[in-house]
This record gives C-alpha cells, structure tokens and sequence, in this order.
C-alpha cells in the first residue's frame, strides 16, 4: 500500500476573536443549495453551547457558486471559516486542508448535505470533552438507501479489524493528535475508527439521526464498492504486516524454500528406490526456490523501506510540534494586534496545504 508520510506544511491561520475547544471539518463539493440552512443550523447549535466552537467549511473545487456564498455567509457568522481548493481533491484531502487551518483540539468531521443536523454535533463532541473517549463515531438511525451495502461493508470490517462499533465510515469527532498520526493515503477517513484504534485511542459509538437530503444527490455510486474492499484489504496489510513485512514476505518465501526442499528430498530418495528421476519435480523445485528467493528479498527490502517511514514518522511528529509552537506565537500576537479580526480564510488555494 501506498502510503505517503511527508510533514504537510502548515498554513498559516489567523488568529480568533476566542480559543476554539472544537472544530467542525465540512468538506463540500456544490453544496450551494444546503450551505446556507447549514451555517444558520450551525449557529443556533454553537449559541446553546457552553465548549467555543468553530466551522472550516472546505470548498472542494464546487462549481456551483458555493464558494462565492461561503465568502457571503462569513461576514454575518464569525464561526465560519471558508477555506478554498480550486479543484476536486476528495473528502480525505478537504479533512487534511480543514485540520491544517483549524484551532480547535477536537474534529468533527460533518457534511454539509444535511443528512446530519448540526444540532447533533455535542452528541459526538460530548464524550471526548469529559475525558470519556478519544474518538467517537456516529451510527445511522433512520432510513438509509445504502443500507444493504453498508451492512456489508461494516461486517466485513468488524471481521477483519475487530472494532468493537457498527458504523465505521459515519460522521465522528476525535482528538486532534489522532489526526496528527493517521498516515496520509486518498479516502483514509473511512478507515479513522481503524487506525486510531490500532494506535491505542478509545472508540465509542452513539445513535446520531439520519435524513434525507435537503439539496442536490450523492456523490457517490455503486462503483465505490469494489474501492472500499480493496482500500480495507490494503488497510488490513497495512496494519498487520505494514511494521514487519519481512514477517509475510519472509514466512511466504521460507514455506516455498521448506516445499522446494522436501521435493528435492523426495525426489532423490524416489530416485535412489527405483531408478528413475521425474522431470515435473525438478520444475517444481525450482521454481519454489527462485519464488522463495524473490519473497524474502522482497521482504528484507521491505523491512529497509518499513524504517525509513518510521524515521520519517518520527521527524513528521517533531515538525508538527514545532510548527505548533510558533502558530501558537503567531496567534497570540495577531491577537493582541488585531482583537477585532473575523477569523475568516481568504480566498486562496491549498495545494500545498493538503499534501
């Protein structure tokens, strides 16, 4: 699997009015249609609330004039932060983009198509602010037009990771050092629960309501049916052998060389009773040793490329937090020079941003 683990850059965020206890990530690709009922919902859900909330809404290359309405609505809602890619880069890479310029300690990763009302974000964010969970995740109640795929897909994934919750890929809220740590590969957010989980974080699970769309269709098709089972077996590889891939390479090319080695011995000892020698044997032996050759040096070679990514995981996390520090300088200086400042990200592109 295919795994980039270079230190994304930081973009620099400009300083609130406020601290932020939690960010709302809303990736949204022509969304125009719901964005505006989904910033009013959104500030009534924050103006009940005790925790500081704000909303980094990702305009994924939309075309719709999503982005022209984001830049409208900010100037009446302080909360809201549009942030712009100039092209479709999906949702795994809006999250990317919207946690680079967020303040806040927890995300939430919420979509704009109001399927899911704002008003349910506490239900999530509850838990991790009294130190009950570090990651909580969102099961569907209510009809749903996927619901046979679905159940397909969150069984196969129960049977393979063992994550004790019945709706991975959902709406959720997590920590920000969980995002911190998860590996940057396209549609990585189906696998958050995954990975956070392996990494030791606490999962819980709450019933959230489902609706129908207020606005335009899904994005999404049957065709993301053969994606998502070959994203969770590379998921499961990954996290199995993704460490030690000698430890799969190594085991498959030692079994080869313990077949190749019993044949030969057969053979000889065939040979030595009767006389006669098979020619079929021989092939097989062969080709057992060379196959056998091939596993393991692909395994040593394996476990050369497994250390350089944890040596480049461990300078991603140093640079995290250094960067961290100054953009914690930065705001506190741009806050005491301009107390009056919105919030509000401009209009640019992310590109290096998100990678």
């Amino acid at each position: 699997m295919a795994v980039s683990t270079r230190p994304a850059r930081p973009t620099p965020r400009r300083a609130l009015t406020a601290p932020v206890d939690v960010s709302v990530l809303v990736p949204a690709k022509d969304e125009a249609g719901n964005l505006a009922l989904f910033v009013e919902l959104c500030d009534a859900m924050i103006r009940a609330q005790a925790a500081r909330y704000e909303v980094l809404v990702v305009d994924d290359g939309s075309s719709d004039g999503s982005w022209a309405l984001l830049q409208e609505l900010a100037t009446r809602h302080p909360f809201l932060r549009p942030v712009r890619h100039r092209a479709q880069r999906g949702i795994a890479e809006a999250l990317r983009t919207g946690y680079l310029h967020a303040h806040g300690q927890i995300l939430v990763f919420y979509p704009a198509d109001l399927q899911f009302k704002p008003e349910d974000i506490p239900s999530l964010v509850g838990p991790i602010l009294a130190g009950e969970s570090d990651m909580v995740t969102g099961f569907k109640q209510g009809k749903y037009e996927k619901a046979f795929v679905s159940r397909i897909y969150n069984g196969l994934s129960r049977t393979l990771f063992h994550i004790p919750v019945r709706d991975l890929n959902n709406v959720k809220a997590y920590r920000r050092e969980i995002m911190a740590s998860l590996p940057m590969r396209p549609d990585f957010h189906r696998y958050m629960i995954v990975m956070a989980a392996a990494q030791g974080f606490t999962v819980t699970e709450v019933p959230i309501p489902l609706y129908p769309r207020h606005s335009g269709r899904s994005k999404f098709g049957l065709s993301r049916i053969p994606v998502g089972v070959l994203d969770m077996l590379a998921v499961w590889f990954e996290l199995r052998f993704g460490q030690k891939p000698l430890l799969a390479f190594g085991m498959l090319g030692a079994a080869l060389f313990a077949v190749g080695v019993l044949a030969g011995v057969g053979a000889l000892i065939w040979l030595l009773i009767s006389g006669q020698g098979q020619r079929w044997v021989w092939t097989v032996i062969q080709t057992t040793l060379i196959l056998g050759s091939v596993f393991f040096a692909t395994g040593l070679l394996g476990e050369q490329i497994a250390q350089q990514r944890a040596e480049v995981r461990e300078l991603r996390r140093e640079l995290d937090d250094v960067a961290t520090i100054q953009q914690e300088a930065i705001d506190a200086s741009q806050s005491a020079d301009a107390p009056g400042a919105t919030g509000m990200t401009g209009d640019h592109n992310t590109d290096a941003a998100g990678r």
